[in-house]
């Protein structure tokens, strides 16, 4: 091969390419060992192999080269200047030319060379056997027995792998190779072929023809999914006996550049603080490429294609083309100009060659992230607000900030502080989360008569620091004018409550104390007037004007409205300013004790028995003054009536107690009142006789009283009267209830009409029954002069067409059953169901208050007298045992003329 003629740009030793060396191996593939790559021109029916390798030299030996060849399907070049072929192709006669580009990466200069590839003639005059050959795969010579021992012999060769580009376009089937084994001279041999691609999935890629042992492959074969082969080949004789070992064949599917480079994602955020300094770091974008990754094919660049937007440069942000990390190269970051920025990302193969390198692109999508680099600021210099006096929780002003940071962060938040003007600290600043502002609040009352104006001054700053090297100032200062208005305030009384001391007993008209109300409202001319409030006792009133207190009755500490010697009363104090306002004090009387009540014996009532033992009563005194006019006391019995120191003696326990006992042996049983004499100790001492009402009663042997009845002898106790007195009260007015009850019942029954016949009513009718006649006909009466003279009226005189409703209409006599003579004791109850339902069935019954007659038996009745019941002739044959069943009304019967002759 001539020597190559590179064209240099800048004078200086240029890349030089060393000739093809040719040598005949029986190599069929493309393989990479030590570095040295065999360009396959097989196609040519030469068994040979070519080999070359570009060797770079310069002006500067520590420069870093990229080298890429203007015929990458066919040709490609390795970082270390070594040209290889990618697939196998024909090699026509003709000269085969293609360029070779060498690029500084630092400097980005480039140079180039053009390579003349040739066959040597020499090489073109070897005979040809056949215009494709296919190499052969012997099978390697088994172990052969020989004076009785295994003798092992060299292999032939050792069988390389086979490798195959992907995606091939045939022609279909296309052969490999052959394999072959030195028995087929003697023996008919098949041969086969095994494994994944064969005959186990996937099947069918790989076929070999059973007796010539071609090796083909049926279609074309994808790296990405199955990047190698393993198969064994079998050689057996006709009757399927082995008769070689089978041999490895291993299959390597070549890479093509046939995937281009897809993003994990379309589009990819990522975030970066405003104003962040050249190289800091925001993101990582990756790629991947289903091409074999060790090779060129594999091997990712990126790159960005474009910013959006430009300002405040074009170039913001670079990336690591190995990697896929973005940073930034350039400073002026600010998220108030730019809030983002939009990045195209492309990725190519190839090392990023854009001429044979398949790309694709993403979005990087870059958020400026906001840090404190503003402070707030206020919109003006001087705010202005009022406030009426007494007022809290009221906002006094508004104060407006700008910001240029994101709203609702940190960084924009303001907080805002009073730095003078308010030493009592009456105000207060709250921040509106929505707004900003700050809200003038007042926080403590403020006195118009103090305080007629505050001048604040206030600062804002934001709730995080300001970022480092900002020159603004970290804080915005203003004033705030608060003007206070003067409103109409309530009287004070002072002291209040006002205490003074008094004794009781004071009479109605004295004059207490003042109790004045002051109005705190200095300019404004109002008069005040007072009122009482409250006065539970109604003792006092309280000049209108002046306020001057007066009783109108007499003080007594003992009330009940005096609790721990204090009374209370309330007044009120108005103006009339507008509105009208009010206030209110408290007058606190400590009323001293004056000896103004005499003592009274405690118990009331006691109970002793007959004789002096076993017991005795225990008294005390009950005084409702206080010391020193109460205790101690002093117990005695007075001298009259003569009977009561004659029967009872006291002894004096101690300053509040005493005991009273029986001074004779025996007092009989009953209720008897001791008068008692106590004596307090007040200045002058004060006394009284109070009655103890001692019930004497019988005791047993402990001291009580076995008496069944409480109230014997002397009289009754005051509650017992009471309610004696109540209960014949309602006893009375129970009778007078009865007897109006019982005349108005008179009256209506006077004013109702009679609801049956005069000759059927019994009522109201005079029966002798103890009087013998001679049976019912004796007794045949006209009875119609006693009954009510208003049902006697004759049926001539009344009207025609008009009857009472409740009379009974003139109809036939229902025909009512008659009861059997039959002595059978249950024929009265069937009677007396069939007399029921024949009165039910009766239209002319009357509806209510009459008399049915079951068994009437007129002015001829066939009954017997009544008289023969006295006769004991005349049923002295009958049983009347069944009368016992009649129920308790008849057993007396049953009992008269059943018990025998008794």
């Amino acid at each position: 091969m001539p020597p190559l003629q590179p064209l240099s740009p800048l004078g200086c030793p240029l890349p030089t390419l060393n000739n093809f060396l040719f040598i005949k191996e029986k190599y069929t593939t493309t393989e990479k060992i030590t570095g040295v790559i065999y360009i396959d021109i097989h196609a040519l029916s030469l068994k040979t192999r070519a080999k070359m390798k570009l060797k770079f030299s310069n002006c500067n030996r520590k420069r870093k080269v990229q080298y890429e060849s203007s015929e990458p399907a066919d040709f490609k070049v390795d970082e270390d200047g070594t040209v290889y072929a990618v697939r196998s192709f024909p090699l026509s006669a003709e000269q085969a030319k293609f360029l070779i580009y060498a690029q500084d990466k630092e400097t980005q200069e480039k140079w180039q060379v053009a390579v003349n590839l040739s066959l040597e003639p020499s090489l073109t005059e070897e005979p040809m056997k056949e215009p494709h050959e296919i190499e052969e795969i012997v099978f390697p010579r088994q172990l052969a027995k020989h004076s009785g021992a295994l003798q092992r012999q060299k292999r032939d060769w050792v069988i390389p792998p086979i490798n195959l580009p992907e995606n091939s376009r045939g022609p279909f089937p296309q052969e490999l190779v052959r394999i072959r084994s030195d028995r087929d001279k003697n023996l008919s041999l098949r041969y086969s072929v095994t494994g994944p691609g064969a005959d186990q999935p996937p099947t069918g890629i790989f076929i070999i023809n059973p007796i010539s042992g071609q090796l083909s492959v049926t279609k074309p074969l994808d790296r990405e999914l199955i990047a190698r082969f393993h198969l064994r080949a079998h050689a057996v004789d006709i009757n399927g006996n082995q008769v070689e070992n089978p041999i490895d064949i291993v299959i390597n599917v070549i890479d093509m550049n046939d995937n281009r480079p897809e993003f994990l994602h379309q589009v990819w955020n990522g975030s970066v603080p405003e104003g962040s300094k050249p190289g800091t770091y925001v993101m990582t974008v990756t790629a991947i490429d289903a091409d074999d990754p060790n090779a060129l094919n594999g091997m990712l660049r990126y790159r960005i294609l474009s910013q959006a937007p430009s300002t405040p440069s074009p170039n913001m942000f670079t990336i690591n083309n190995e990697t896929g990390d973005i940073i930034t190269v350039a400073a002026g970051l600010d998220r108030e100009k730019v809030q983002q920025y939009t990045l195209i990302i492309q990725a190519t193969d190839m090392e990023g060659n854009p001429t044979y390198g398949l790309s694709n692109t993403a979005t990087a999508v870059i958020t400026v992230t906001d840090v404190n680099d503003n402070p707030p600021e206020f919109t003006a210099m001087t705010f202005y607000g009022e406030v009426p006096e007494n007022r809290v929780d009221v906002i006094v002003a508004n104060l407006t900030v700008t910001d240029k940071d994101q709203p609702h962060t940190p960084a924009w938040n303001a907080a805002y502080r009073i730095s003078g003007g308010d030493p009592t600290g009456r105000f207060a600043i709250l921040t509106d989360p929505n707004s900003n502002d700050g809200l003038v609040t007042v926080v403590k009352p403020i006195d118009f008569e103090t305080n007629r104006m505050f001048v604040l001054t206030v600062a804002a700053e934001n709730q995080v620091p300001l970022a480092k090297g900002i020159q603004h100032p970290p804080q915005s200062t203003a004033t705030v004018s608060v003007t206070v208005i003067d409103v109409n305030e309530n009287p004070y009384f002072a002291p209040n409550p006002k205490i003074i001391r008094q004794e009781e007993g004071l009479h109605a008209g004295t004059m207490l104390t003042t109790l004045t109300a002051q109005d705190p409202d200095r300019y404004m001319q109002q008069n005040i007037r007072y009122t009482k409030l409250s006065d539970p006792a109604n003792w006092l009133k309280i000049d209108p004007v002046n306020g001057q207190i007066t009783t109108i009755a007499v003080l007594d500490r003992e009330s009940p409205n005096v609790k721990n010697n204090i009374y209370n009363a309330t007044f009120l104090a108005s103006d009339n300013g507008i509105p009208p306002m009010s206030g209110t004090g408290t007058l606190q009387i400590y009323l001293l004790d004056i000896n103004d009540n005499a003592p009274q014996v405690l118990p009331q009532e006691a109970e002793t028995c007959e004789t002096p033992e076993p017991n005795s009563i225990n008294i005390t005194a009950l005084d409702y003054d206080i010391d020193p006019n109460a205790g101690p006391f002093a117990f005695d019995l007075p001298l009259s009536p003569v009977t009561i120191k004659r029967n009872w003696t006291i002894t004096r326990l101690n300053g509040d107690f005493a005991q009273l006992n029986l001074k004779i042996k025996f007092l009989e049983a009953g209720i008897y009142e001791v008068p008692i004499v106590i004596t307090d100790s007040g200045n002058p001492p004060k006394s009284n006789i109070s009655i103890l009402r001692v019930k004497v009663c019988q005791c047993d042997s402990n001291g009580d009283c076995t008496d069944v009845d409480r109230i014997v002898g002397a009289g009754l106790g005051t509650g017992a009267i009471i309610a004696i007195l109540l209960c014949i009260i309602i006893l009375l007015i129970l009778v007078l209830m009865f007897v109006v009850w019982m005349k108005r019942r008179d009256k209506e029954r006077q004013a109702k009409q009679l609801l049956i016949d005069p000759e059927d009513d019994v009522r109201d009718n005079i029966l002798k029954y103890d009087e013998e006649g001679g049976g019912e006909e004796d007794q045949d009466y006209d009875l119609s002069q006693l009954q009510q003279p208003d049902t006697v009226e004759p049926d001539a005189i009344k009207p025609v067409g008009i009857r009472r409703l409740d009379e009974r209409p003139i109809h036939a006599e229902p025909q009512y059953p008659v009861r059997s003579a039959a002595p059978h004791p249950g024929d009265i109850g069937d009677f007396i169901n069939e007399g029921l339902k024949a009165a039910d069935n009766d239209p002319t019954a009357p509806p209510y208050d009459s008399l049915l007659v079951f068994d009437y038996e007129g002015s001829g009745s066939t009954a017997g007298s009544l008289s023969s019941l006295n006769s004991s002739s005349s049923g002295g044959d009958q049983d009347y045992d069944y009368l016992n069943d009649w129920g308790p009304r008849f057993k007396k019967l049953a009992d008269m003329y059943g018990g025998g002759d008794d």
